[in-house]
């Protein structure tokens, strides 16, 4: 009996934690699922380019998360040691990083807007995607702020106020979008370009207000910097990155195939391609569950490391891949069975309807993969295990999921169902040798 109350009294804590950031991840997904809805209600074009430029920022937004995620992972190792002022720290050089990655994004995207021709796009989606594509270029900068002082949060278990700020700004968004989307109240109506700036605005607030809510929190005074500026601590920076780059190559493996598996989507036409935008939305947003879970196991893990409970660290770890089971069991059931309804939500194009219809029975199998693979890796990411699993994602996506997505896409009759059925294949790959990872880890010793 003792083990089983343990399991639950530990489940019962990540719960607790990871119900805010859960909450927090699907109202930032809810901003994306607006502008899509608003945007379909343009047209399938309109929807197809913003499926396009979407598929490009967010591969860039997604491995510069990554690199961010060693602020709640470090943090919340120094909160469970009691050491404020390594939080402190942490949560600089995590600015400091912000910053660069976010330079560096502004940059490379920028140059890439003048090549988009080249990734064999329908022309029409091209000429429309430009001015959208910028704006949400720029958007990525006061996001990856966002996203160090979130991590920061979140590791001192403040994870409501990151909640609140997120689901305020999607309802600033939906006002946005209503606003300049459409052109009411003497707006103009800028079409696509209208959400991109409602997405500049909204990103930018939400930034803002959580700077200045952890900047006059009394409870963040003693692990929040007494000064911003000065020298960067090397070894620091190498320590965050020594978690970050693997982390950062994992999510690029993984949001590269989905990117890819959009290029592809894009070569076989329009209709499919805004069908994919579709489906994938509806699966980004019910992934924000697991994502948020994952989150929360790795700064429970990480923290209990700190405080040296490592007995602890298998009922933390295998409750959260049960739970994520669950979620994403009954998520599944919800695609296979009602995903014409949820389409149907999107845009009133029938044939785009259709196919994204088949799409979420797929996106319905693998989304247990979906929620194991991602907290199987925040399990490891809490016990600073990075290297083994970026290989096991690239494994997965790169070997497994595309190649496979391809040959069923362009060589079987499934045709876009394929590239899907693809995807499924390497999730389903990645969840298996990412559980057994965490296994082994912690079956004849406590620590990677």
């Amino acid at each position: 009996m003792k083990p089983a109350v343990n399991f639950l009294t530990e489940l019962r804590a990540t719960l607790m934690l990871a119900f805010p950031i859960i909450v927090g991840q699907v109202g930032q997904m809810l901003m994306g699922i607006t502008d899509s809805v608003m945007i379909g209600r343009v047209g399938t074009v309109p929807l197809a380019a913003a499926a396009f430029a979407n598929g490009v920022c967010n591969l860039v937004f997604i491995v510069g998360i990554g690199l961010l995620l060693p602020v709640a992972v470090l943090t919340a190792r120094a909160h469970g040691a009691r050491e404020p002022r390594e939080c402190a720290q942490y949560l600089r050089h995590g600015m400091a990083l912000a910053a660069m990655v976010g330079g560096a994004t502004l940059v490379l995207l920028f140059a890439l807007a003048t090549q988009l021709h080249r990734f064999g796009q329908p022309p029409e989606v091209i000429a429309e995607v430009v001015p959208y594509y910028l704006l949400m270029t720029v958007s990525l900068l006061p996001s990856f702020f966002f996203q160090a002082l979130k991590q920061y949060s979140e590791a001192l278990g403040h994870a409501k106020a990151p909640m609140a700020i997120l689901l305020a700004c999607v309802l600033l968004n939906v006002g946005l979008n209503w606003l300049l989307i459409y052109g009411h109240a003497g707006f103009p109506a800028l079409g696509l370009a209208g959400a991109g700036v409602a997405t500049l605005i909204a990103r930018a607030l939400s930034c803002a207000v959580l700077w200045w809510w952890l900047a006059h929190r009394a409870d963040v005074r003693v692990e929040w910097p007494e000064r911003w500026r000065g020298s960067l601590d090397g070894a620091r920076l190498k320590e965050m990155l020594h978690i970050g780059v693997p982390a950062a190559g994992q999510w690029l493996f993984e949001a590269g195939a989905f990117t890819a598996a959009a290029l592809m989507m894009g070569w076989i036409g329009t209709v499919p391609l805004a069908a994919h935008q579709i489906a994938l939305s509806c699966a980004a947003f019910t992934f924000m569950f697991p994502l948020g879970l994952s989150s929360a196991v790795a700064v429970r893990l990480s923290k209990t490391v700190g405080e040296g409970r490592t007995a602890a660290l298998r009922p933390i770890g295998f409750g959260a891949l049960g739970a994520s089971f669950v979620i994403m069991s009954c998520f599944g059931l919800l695609f296979a069975f009602a995903g014409g309804l949820l389409a149907r939500g999107f845009t009133p194009e029938a044939d785009v309807v259709a196919l994204a219809t088949q799409l979420l029975v797929v996106a319905g199998i693998f989304q247990i993969f979906d929620g194991g693979q991602v907290v199987g890796a925040g399990v490891l990411r809490g016990l600073h295990d990075v290297k083994v699993p970026t290989v096991i994602t690239f494994v997965a996506y790169w070997i497994f999921a595309l190649p496979g997505g391809y040959l069923l896409a362009f060589h079987t009759p499934l045709g876009s169902v394929g590239v899907w059925a693809g995807l499924a294949a390497g999730l389903a790959c990645a969840a298996a040798l990412l559980g057994w990872r965490f296994h082994r880890l912690t079956g004849a010793k406590t620590g990677p």
